[in-house]
């Protein structure tokens, strides 16, 4: 005969009550970590470090590298909640970039032309246009702007959503590339948006890991990109030296502001002469 009184709990074991204070312990270090006045701290001890100050955005970031491994992490990590952690981390790899490069140190051994592009005001587009229309264009601009990339002997290195980054071995025919995909994108247009291509040409000698390639030469490439205008095409001071300026129109952009860029770098707008 069946018995309608309820069973007793289980008694807890020795294993589950570790468990639960293993949980506790891990709540309260989440909670102490997330600590507005400890993420304040950590906050300000990051200013008083060398280096960038804001090394951790995607852009520096991308890498399979383990300092850029680590960075990734400690961004995802930055996500979830404030985080002192977070701060701390990026405190030590800040300095580790700086002191890298002070010792010459992140530096490869071939010279290579760097070219980052992307599209003006695409993702907000995309927030009304909807992954289809952003997929066809998408298509289109790579049908236009790669094949110059690829006849003026660049290769691309990787996509960068809306754009990609390349490298060549001659500075003049990174700008001519540039120059050729900015223009076939000309009359372009899908779903009442017309693409414009901004462009950073930058020369340097980066390390390459497989078939990337990394370090503050990137990094400089990747900021004279954003801060071009529609259509325009930036090129840095030291790719300015190595080019022919009898074929080009070259002006200086007092105003530039690259955001963790050097502060003595110059830029330029280049345009096809006459």
């Amino acid at each position: 005969m069946s018995s309608d009184r309820p069973s007793d709990p289980p008694e807890p074991t020795e294993s589950s009550e570790e468990e639960s204070g293993d949980g506790r312990l891990a709540g309260r270090l989440k909670k102490l970590d997330s600590a507005p006045r400890l993420v304040r701290a950590a906050q300000a001890l990051r200013k008083m470090m060398p280096g960038d100050r804001d090394y951790g955005d995607p852009l520096s970031m991308a890498g399979s590298e383990p300092p850029q491994l680590i960075g990734q992490r400690l961004t995802a990590l930055a996500a979830e909640r404030p985080s002192a952690l977070r701060e701390v981390g990026f405190s030590a790899l800040q300095a580790w970039q700086s002191l890298s490069e002070a010792q010459g140190r992140g530096l490869g051994d071939e010279e290579v032309v760097i070219v980052f592009n992307d599209l003006v005001g695409f993702s907000d587009w995309t927030l009304e246009a909807g992954d289809t229309l952003a997929l066809e264009l998408l298509r289109r601009v790579g049908q236009a702007v790669e094949p110059p990339i690829e006849a003026h002997g660049g290769r691309i290195v990787k996509r960068l959503g809306d754009g990609v980054m390349a490298v060549f071995g001659d500075p003049a025919e990174a700008v001519e590339a540039a120059l050729e995909g900015s223009r076939a994108l000309d009359g372009l247009e899908v779903g009442g948006y017309s693409p414009r291509l901004r462009t950073g040409i930058h020369m340097g000698r980066p390390r390459r890991l497989g078939g990337d390639y990394y370090g503050v030469d990137v990094n400089i490439a990747a900021r004279v990109a954003t801060a071009a205008g529609p259509g325009e095409v930036l090129v840095s001071d030291a790719t300015l030296h190595r080019l022919d300026t009898e074929s080009l129109e070259l002006k200086r952009r007092y105003r530039f502001r690259g955001k963790g860029a050097p502060k003595d770098l110059k830029v330029y707008a280049a345009e096809a002469a006459g």
